[in-house]
């Protein structure tokens, strides 16, 4: 039997890929000149390969007439940082207690070295994106976020000292406006800017959210380490409604470090975003799965 021939190898895989666009082209009808804010981070950034295919795939979006917008963490990064120096760290609920040294280093990872290396996984895949930070034109004021807790002896709720953990107040848009209408690609680092200049760091979650929803976005994608959300069967929850959301996280469906993420999304679509979801970021080509296959890998949250 002999062997076949190179030229019917190229018009199968030809076929297969015309099909593929073929079953695309109503998807990408229907985000045309439509935003979309990716928050990035979690192992995804950290492995390599990964990493080269988030910036394919925003670079493809951007090729094909979408408005992407991503915001970045650097949790990783932060920490390996802070251990060559030698600056211990401590956390409550999550957040990292930030004192005024360590929000230097804050922003120097998260807005230099992070934030460019991202904006650079963008460009060499043929889209230019410019890093800036929450800082920069006061595109996202904040204000020192308050925490209470009780005490486990006395009961009294006593207020948490974070340091300058901020929490956005307002997303002026026009920056971000002036990006993507010169056909760039904004990618920003979550450091805010309070009332008298200081410097907070905010939840990469928090500020996608904040700014999903100050550009009506019509979808906040918020790439995790994990698949979505679980039914307490762990199989993935492929959609919910903002009331379904309250009622599984007081039902016990939606605990730990979810809780936030999910608060997140929620927020983002009551200032009106159009759906946000909560995805895997290890997953390949996971924002071209959510936005132009019919079902999705996430966890759509709509009103």
């Amino acid at each position: 039997m002999s062997e076949p021939s190179t030229q019917a190898i190229d018009i199968a895989a030809a076929t297969q890929q015309a099909e593929v666009l073929a079953h695309a082209l109503p998807f990408l009808r229907r985000y045309a000149g439509a935003t979309v804010v990716v928050k990035y981070g979690g192992h995804a950034m950290g492995e390599e390969h990964l990493a080269q295919q988030f910036g394919n795939d925003i670079a493809l979006l951007k090729q094909v007439g979408i408005n992407p917008v991503v915001v970045h963490g650097g949790g990783p990064q932060i920490n390996a940082m802070l251990n060559r120096l030698k600056i211990q760290s401590t956390f409550v609920d999550g957040l990292r207690v930030t004192d005024a040294a360590m929000v230097e280093v804050v922003e120097m990872v998260l807005a230099g070295t992070v934030n460019k290396y991202v904006a650079g996984l963008i460009t060499r895949a043929g889209a230019l994106a410019v890093g800036i930070c929450g800082k920069d034109g006061a595109m996202i004021r904040a204000r020192k976020l308050a925490r209470t807790a009780k005490d486990p002896d006395s009961n009294i709720e006593k207020v948490l000292d974070l340091g300058f953990v901020g929490e956005p107040i307002g997303v002026d848009v026009r920056v971000i406006h002036a990006l993507t209408g010169g056909g760039l690609v904004p990618v920003i680092a979550p450091v805010g800017v309070g009332a008298d200049g200081e410097t907070y760091n905010i939840n990469a979650d928090t500020v996608a959210a904040a700014v999903a929803g100050a550009l009506n976005a019509t979808r906040l994608l918020m790439l995790t380490d994990v698949s979505g959300v679980l039914d307490k069967e762990k199989k993935l929850i492929q959609s919910m409604s903002l009331h379904e959301v309250q009622e599984r996280i007081e039902d016990g469906t939606i605990t730990g470090g979810m809780i936030p993420k999910v608060e997140n999304c929620v927020e983002a679509v009551r200032q009106g975003v159009k759906g946000a979801v909560i995805l895997d970021g290890r997953v390949p080509h996971a924002c071209l799965l959510e936005l132009f296959t019919e079902a999705g890998p996430g966890t759509l949250i709509r009103r």
